[in-house]
């Protein structure tokens, strides 16, 4: 299922995920790395991640012990979709804007 704006932003609306995609951004971690880059326990990392796994903005592998986690790039790219729709609606009505006061300054 691909990833909705709605988790997307629930995702991001926490300070500490936000930094741990900022984090996932520079390459793979640890959740034990995580952890220690952010000072917050691993059960706390672990659920963090568990939202960011569920809105498709990070994915994780177990191999023995170690969990590793990587950035998904596409759920940035639902983020970045929304944002762009909203700027061009806003450009579209400045633009309807500026052409209303060119119309009302030759009159």
């Amino acid at each position: 299922m691909p990833p909705n704006a709605d988790a997307v932003f629930h995702a991001l609306a926490d300070p500490t995920r936000r930094a741990i995609v900022r984090q996932l951004v520079r390459g793979e971690a640890s959740v034990k790395d995580i952890a220690a880059e952010h000072a917050v326990s691993l059960p706390t990392v672990l659920q963090h991640l568990t939202i960011l796994e569920a809105a498709h903005l990070a994915s994780s592998r177990k191999v023995g012990r170690v969990r590793t986690c990587s950035l998904r790039p596409h759920g940035l790219q639902v983020a970045t979709a929304w944002l762009n729709d909203i700027e061009a609606g806003w450009a579209k009505r400045l633009d309807r804007l500026a052409d209303f006061l060119d119309n009302t300054e030759k009159d």
